[in-house]
């Protein structure tokens, strides 16, 4: 999640089934962010398969009242070395699922992302803002959710669009910067921070993020676009610092390094009109960020295997070093 939600996996689309109640069905690819494990507390029928593919998504729509597409690549350093996956899922993804919420007249919510916007100095996007993506994740991004509106207007889709800001909280993949510095925090390995380590992001943690989908799906009006903002921003560095008093880690393990390419300043969503749905932001950034590292340092049993696979070969690519 990052942008995109990747909490529960990098290509994953949640429906409501009226075949089996308030049940959940899980479509999901189960690319290398993907985790069976992250949905062991949650009450849930799974279809294994890739939101691109008319067939498995046919499976998993048969009975449903609604579609939220989650489903996201989310990283945008994996989306400037390999922007291929990202418009196969986001583009071609977004387009099977928008048919068959027309063909069987189901609601649909995009989870979509503040950087569809590009970068702000000052204030704060509104709904009506452009969309400047600057990098091949949010000109996916942005590409699905001028599809959405299409659907929309063309075909009558009841379809809305919920933009949020940067997620942090339990189950993220560590190649997100909260849970990359603090499992690096915690086994003594470097932090690495990209430039001066100004970029200000507004945090919102997944749980608020989730009450505001599900507000939006119960309450949005078809054709619409709602951003949420998390309640605090950040400076990158300033959250990396924090993060080192949290894990007790020593300020000398921060480490800059160079840039990446097209790296957006500041986003900064203004959530008014989901506020005048109902919804309100309940957990400020610091308890959150207190809550987050108290959940990583005591689940090893759901990062320790990530550690050991893809994603370490993925770090060592990424910024020229292993773990330890």
């Amino acid at each position: 999640m990052a942008g995109g939600a990747g909490f529960i996996g990098s290509n994953f689309a949640r429906l409501r089934a009226r075949d089996h109640g308030d049940e959940v069905v899980v479509l999901d690819k189960l690319t290398y962010a993907g985790r069976r494990e992250s949905l062991r507390d949650v009450e849930h029928v799974f279809v294994h398969g890739a939101i691109e593919d008319p067939v498995a998504v046919v499976e998993a729509v048969t009975g449903a009242d609604a579609v939220v597409n989650f489903a996201a690549e989310t990283h945008v350093d994996r989306s400037i070395a390999e922007p291929d996956a990202f418009v196969r899922t986001q583009i071609d993804g977004t387009y099977v699922l928008l048919e068959a919420a027309r063909r069987h007249g189901l609601r649909y919510v995009q989870v979509s992302t503040d950087e569809v916007y590009g970068s702000i100095e000052d204030g704060s996007f509104t709904e009506g803002s452009p969309l400047r993506p600057s990098s091949p994740y949010s000109a996916t991004k942005a590409g699905a959710d001028l599809l959405v509106g299409s659907y929309v207007h063309t075909y009558g889709v009841e379809a809305v669009i919920c933009r949020g800001a940067n997620n942090y909280g339990a189950y993220q993949y560590p190649e997100k910067l909260i849970p990359l510095m603090i499992l690096n925090a915690l086994h003594g390995d470097a932090l690495p921070v990209y430039g001066d380590g100004m970029n200000v992001r507004n945090w919102l943690h997944v749980e608020d993020f989730g009450r505001a989908i599900g507000r939006v799906l119960a309450d949005g009006a078809p054709g619409e676009a709602y951003n949420v903002g998390g309640p605090d921003e950040r400076a990158n560095i300033d959250v990396v610092r924090r993060i080192v008093a949290l894990t007790g880690a020593d300020e000398s393990l921060i480490e800059h390094v160079p840039d990446r390419p097209g790296h957006d300043r500041r986003y900064s969503l203004s959530s008014d009109k989901v506020r005048a749905l109902g919804w309100e932001p309940q957990v400020r950034f610091d308890a959150g960020l207190e809550r987050t590292v108290a959940w990583y340092r005591d689940n090893a049993w759901w990062w320790e295997p990530i550690r050991s696979g893809e994603f370490r070969a993925y770090y060592e690519r990424q910024y020229g070093r292993a773990l330890g």
